[in-house]
């Protein structure tokens, strides 16, 4: 999973959340992921809404616009709760949005599904 956060103390509390069953590469900035995901195609893209200054939103837009990454499951973590906030996200892209603070099982729980949703998609029969 690739997961973009500017922050590295979330990305190292979202690592400890998952423990040790999930892989996570990290990127600090919308570069720095679209980097990573021409590199290697995760298995997903979690995102924060805001990276720095930089938008999660415009990445979740990029990855739909771009045909070898339009099928990845993407979820948006952030503080922004407001419903304008998760239908802003919805509409650009995302597959689930996750408000902070999470609960660690509430998070793994939502990636599982998003895993499960993935292969299904591939793999329906």
């Amino acid at each position: 999973m690739l997961l973009v956060d500017s922050d590295p103390g979330a990305c190292y509390r979202i690592q400890q959340a998952l423990g040790e069953g999930f892989v996570l590469r990290n990127a600090t900035s919308l570069a720095e992921a679209k980097q990573r995901l021409a590199d290697s195609l995760p298995d997903m893209l979690i995102s924060e809404v805001r990276i720095g200054q930089e938008s999660g939103l415009e990445l979740c837009r990029f990855v739909r616009l771009t045909p070898s990454l339009r099928f990845l499951p993407v979820m948006l973590l952030t503080s922004h709760a407001t419903l304008q906030d998760k239908v802003a996200g919805f509409d650009a892209g995302a597959d689930d949005y996750v408000v902070k603070p999470y609960d660690a099982r509430h998070l793994v729980a939502r990636i599982r599904l998003l895993s499960r949703m993935k292969r299904f998609e591939q793999n329906p029969d």
